[in-house]
């Protein structure tokens, strides 16, 4: 597949869009208009090449690297749309740190660059633990600092785009329990972990690390971090909750001001919360579309949260194993496809913004799973997103749960995808990444072609394409 993997292969997007005996005119328009498609009276019967054939060159080293903009609900670079199709591993500083593992960096760069995933959701933060990048508030492991400059150098390599989570909700690689017992050494007055979102002093340990981590001038390739465009957004926090405030003030609070004090160190980069997605008291009526009840208690707003100034586009986590029932089931499906679909309209009606789906996946461990409902899951998330872009809706993109290469087996929570051990799964990663690439070269531009809506529509959604 080339150095990297994947790569947009214009000669077929001209052979399927741009047909013999068709009349086509091009206009550059602005990024967020959709594409129109006029149908004809022609025959559409034609064949349509498989995706391993395709030997289409646009090396990625020839486009300016930029950085990732928005644009009312569509993501923008270069002047055209960026839709998403990604993956989440969150363990590449650890691995980075150590000579040992730091070629399991490299290896899953390169195996999500040869599906053509474009964005890896990581982690910018291990605190107080084990390889902990911030030992204390405010003091670094330096070793563990240049390990997280070799992953961002790394994955401009394969043009892969980081989003960098800056905190944890849960204790895993530290996160707000660190901070409350940081806190609490310091002599303060803790009663909960909550008091994270609240408590001035840990308000500023937590801004004390964003500014560390912004202002960080990588070692690797000289460039500041708030100015790289390797880095696709800042994530406030995985995941958070704040379950002694069910009104969600709190955690509102939070949100406002770590999302402006964010964009007033690096206003270039795009800010996003971290949120599972589940609805709050704002939206009442919406909260039908929470996969429990306790999923309204827990602290969160989907709408409210999002519509602070400074955040710029949503987030939505997607398990329905975890949420609904650890039996697999058909259920499960139809949960995923109506809670996008709600997020979707949402983000179009109340936010005017993206939302990644940025957390998606299927347990091993669950009973009744198979390999066949973990390719039809992803298919159906992969379709619903679809159905979002081709009528240029906020369904931005997904980010899988999660990708691993081969010997890190040790790390699997039952979630891992080992791309050279899952062909089927990573057939359809690689189809729905043309499909996206496609996209994302051509709906920039309003094209009255003569080639027909059935084939535009055989392109983007034969599932033997």
């Amino acid at each position: 597949m080339g150095k990297f993997g994947f790569k947009l292969i214009f000669s077929v997007a001209v052979s399927l869009f741009f047909l013999p005996n068709s009349r086509s005119t091009v206009f550059g328009v602005a990024a967020d208009e959709p594409i129109e498609i006029v149908e004809t009276a022609e025959d559409t019967n034609i064949a349509y090449p498989s995706t391993t054939n395709w030997n289409l060159e646009l090396d990625a080293e020839e486009d300016a690297w930029e950085m990732i903009r928005k644009n009312g609900n569509q993501f923008v670079v270069n002047g055209q749309p960026f839709y998403v199709n990604g993956f989440n591993t969150y363990w590449l500083m650890v691995f980075a740190a150590d000579q040992s593992t730091r070629g399991k960096v490299t290896e899953v760069f390169q195996q999500a660059s040869s599906v053509g995933l474009t964005v890896c959701r990581t982690w910018a933060f291990n605190d107080g633990q084990w390889r902990a990048l911030q030992k204390s508030p405010s003091v670094y492991d330096e070793d563990v600092f240049k390990a997280l400059d070799f992953v961002v150098s790394e994955a401009k390599k394969y043009k892969i785009r980081l989003a960098l989570s800056l905190v944890n909700n849960w204790d895993a690689y530290g996160g707000k329990p660190q901070y409350v017992k940081w806190g609490k050494d310091a002599g303060l007055n803790l009663t909960s972990d909550d008091d994270f979102f609240s408590h001035p002093t840990l308000r500023s340990y937590y801004k004390a690390h964003v500014k560390a981590v912004l202002n960080r001038v990588n070692t690797i390739t000289n460039i500041t971090y708030k100015n790289d465009p390797t880095i696709f957004a800042w994530e406030l926090m995985n995941e958070p909750r704040c379950t002694s405030d069910p009104t969600g003030d709190k955690l509102q609070s939070w949100i406002q001001e770590m999302a402006v004090f964010v964009k007033s160190i690096d206003a270039k980069h795009l800010v996003e919360i971290g949120l599972e997605g589940f609805y709050g008291p704002s939206a009442p009526e919406r909260t039908q579309f929470n996969p429990n009840s306790y999923a309204t208690q827990v602290g969160t707003d989907f709408i409210r949260n999002h519509q602070v100034l400074g955040v710029d586009f949503a987030s939505v986590h997607i398990y329905a194993d975890s949420w609904i029932s650890q039996t697999i089931s058909d259920a499960h499906l139809q949960f995923i496809k109506t809670w996008m679909e709600a997020h979707i309209e949402d983000a179009e009606k109340y936010l005017g913004m993206p939302v990644v789906f940025s957390e998606f996946g299927v347990s091993a461990k669950d009973d009744g799973y198979n390999s066949s409902f973990r390719d039809t899951l992803i298919s159906t998330v992969y379709k619903t997103l679809l159905n979002s872009t081709k009528k240029g809706g906020s369904g931005a993109g997904s980010l899988l749960w999660q990708l691993f290469p081969e010997g890190t087996d040790y790390m699997d929570d039952g979630y891992a995808i080992v791309l050279s051990k899952s062909h089927s799964t990573s057939n359809i990663i690689s189809l729905h990444s043309t499909r996206v690439a496609i996209f994302n070269s051509r709906c920039s531009w309003k094209c009255r072609w003569g080639c027909k809506k059935n084939r535009f529509d055989a392109l983007l959604y034969h599932d033997d394409l």
